[in-house]
């Protein structure tokens, strides 16, 4: 697992699972990356999550992947937009909506790990994870 950016070695193991239509996949576990999961269950993009400990003591999280009855993806799209080099940080008015309201982005804020709904909702701004849709 990348020890560098935990955000994306989970996205992009979001991603590689959603592609070959596998169930489940596990990532490490932090608070952000519970977080960005919590959301992603919260709006829809997955079925649950469970956080589970494992040997090396940093546990893990089992993502359960949601598919439609026919086998179509839920999750059509993830990416990065905040990355280490690079911060992005976007106040409440400057959040702007996912393919017009489709998707979602999802935003590390005061208040924790919020989509961008949720954001406009508490009316605080953060920096901008990823996007999903």
């Amino acid at each position: 697992m990348s020890l560098s950016d935990p955000i994306a070695d989970m996205l992009t193991r979001i991603r590689n699972a959603n592609a070959i239509g596998k169930a489940r996949v596990r990532v490490k576990r932090t608070k952000v990356c519970l977080g960005i999961a919590r959301v992603l269950k919260e709006e829809g993009y997955i079925r649950d999550y469970l956080s589970v400990d494992d040997p090396t003591g940093q546990g893990v999280i089992e993502i359960e992947l949601k598919y439609g009855d026919l086998g179509e993806k839920v999750i059509r799209r993830v990416e990065r937009v905040s990355r280490p080099g690079r911060r992005i940080h976007r106040g409440v008015r400057e959040l702007e909506r996912v393919l017009d309201g489709l998707g979602i982005a999802v935003v590390s804020t005061t208040q924790g790990v919020l989509s961008d709904r949720q954001c406009r909702a508490r009316r605080v701004g953060g920096e901008v994870l990823c996007t999903v849709w």
